[in-house]
């Protein structure tokens, strides 16, 4: 136990490393990881978001789908089945990684549901391509969101009461095939995307 206990201690120790940054104000290390933290906690998805019962917007989009330029329809799509459309921030980001492994590790779940899973963000093609192979385990597609999608899907990231109409917040879109949006999860938080999405589907499946 008091290995166990000077382990923990040592470890508060080193993150309690002062820091200085250029000659600005010295603060621990550990207040420095505090400060970034609050710093996201701040920030908020764009309250703008499409509502449950909407009819989702005409898309057409390009992006990866491992590696490879992968272009799809939105409502060819819905008539295939319900669609998980979701959006993300930025590509290679610890959040965004995370959520597109998540959504990768759970692509079976969703298609036993008759559901498919499609990304996007404002990002380039050519980092999409990187990113579908790396992060989404070349399992789902991931396109462009042009300022036009942004708009009409009212995803445009706000942070620090700032709007960004050329990225995208992190918000999560259900699909029905007839086109309407039977469920909505916005929240810069990755961590419920994926569990939110695919209980939606299931649901949906079983009406």
């Amino acid at each position: 136990m008091d290995s166990v206990r000077g382990g923990v201690h040592n470890t508060v120790r080193a993150a309690r490393t002062r820091v200085d940054i250029r000659g600005g104000p010295v603060m621990t290390r550990a207040t420095f990881i505090l400060a970034s933290a609050a710093a996201l906690l701040v920030a908020a998805p764009a309250a703008a978001v499409l509502h449950e019962g909407a009819t989702a917007p005409a898309l057409t989009a390009t992006g990866a789908l491992a590696g490879k330029t992968f272009s799809f329809n939105l409502q060819n799509e819905l008539k295939k089945g319900p669609v998980v459309l979701y959006f993300f921030p930025k590509a290679f980001t610890p959040g965004c990684n995370m959520e597109a492994n998540a959504f990768a590790q759970h692509i079976d779940d969703f298609k036993r549901a008759g559901a498919q899973v499609f990304g996007m963000s404002g990002d380039n093609l050519d980092q999409l391509k990187e990113f579908s192979v790396k992060e989404c385990a070349g399992k789902f597609p991931v396109a462009t969101a042009t300022p036009a999608t942004i708009k009409a899907f009212d995803v445009a990231l706000s942070m620090n009461g700032q709007r960004n109409d050329a990225m995208t917040g992190r918000t999560s879109y259900v699909i029905a095939p007839s086109g309407r949006i039977v469920m909505v999860h916005d929240d810069l938080n990755f961590n419920e995307h994926v569990e939110k999405t695919l209980a939606a589907v299931k649901a949906l499946r079983s009406s």
